[in-house]
């Protein structure tokens, strides 16, 4: 790997260190305002309805914030293991512009845009190691079915 793509790396290993952070502690905060909110009781119909309307919002935001930190926490921990940056489908190096724009990006933009327009399954190699043969047969057979006469 190059001098300048490990430190372009360690730059975003510390951009994505700070966000989980900060991610981590408007979570805390999103979810000790829901309680707050859920202990108040009273207020007229106009109150109950702003009321549910926030936490309906603030439960929205603390789940995309969620997938958000785990998606920070994957990429650091490919950071760790060595295998940031590369695509997780054709394993070609993520370009750097495609990382500083979105720190936990797991493919690259042409496995990205195979995946949204439905042909990724093109781009993926066969694996047979996830074949499995459960033993499951719908018709029952036996050695001689097969067998020439």
């Amino acid at each position: 790997m190059s001098r300048t793509r490990n430190d372009s790396i360690k730059k975003i290993q510390q951009l994505l260190a700070t966000r989980r952070d900060a991610l981590r502690k408007a979570l805390a905060g999103d979810l000790s305002m829901l309680m707050q909110l859920r202990e108040q009781s009273g207020g007229d119909i106009v109150d109950a309805a702003l009321d549910a309307t926030q936490d309906e919002i603030s439960s929205q935001l603390a789940e995309v914030e969620s997938r958000e930190l785990g998606s920070i926490e994957k990429a650091l921990d490919r950071i760790r293991q060595g295998h940031y940056g590369d695509c997780e489908i054709c394993n070609k190096k993520i370009a750097l512009a495609r990382l500083n724009a979105l720190p936990y990006a797991t493919m690259c933009i042409e496995c990205q845009q195979a995946a949204e327009d439905g042909t990724l399954d093109d781009r993926m190699p066969e694996d047979w190691s996830r074949v499995v043969d459960t033993g499951y047969s719908e018709v029952d057979s036996r050695v001689n079915d097969f067998e020439l006469q």
